[in-house]
């Protein structure tokens, strides 16, 4: 099975209590769901019409584990407090092993 991975981009941040909010309920859902932060603060360099902006990666031990972490109740009420706080980019995406 491929290991799954959630890489997100933070475009803009428009509310850091939201953000701080968010940040307290979604970190014990992605560690229950087996999620570990691989890289997680701004890009030090941009290339290649790349952001110098805010990226987060999490590895999962499984493609199936970062789906079911993203649909978790848990992780929806992370989401709920993040409500409109910032503008972001998330995808989940397969390992190649």
């Amino acid at each position: 099975m491929s290991k799954g991975y959630w890489v997100t981009s933070y475009r803009a941040t428009k509310d850091a209590a939201k953000l701080a909010a968010y940040a307290q309920l979604a970190a014990p859902a992605v560690a229950a769901a087996g999620g570990k932060f691989i890289v997680r603060g701004v890009a030090d360099e941009a290339r290649e019409q790349g952001l110098k902006e805010r990226t987060v990666v999490i590895e999962f031990p499984t493609y199936e584990a970062a789906v079911a972490a993203y649909e978790s109740d848990a992780y929806k009420k992370a989401l709920e407090a993040l409500g409109d706080g910032v503008e972001r980019d998330l995808r989940i995406v397969r390992g190649t092993e």
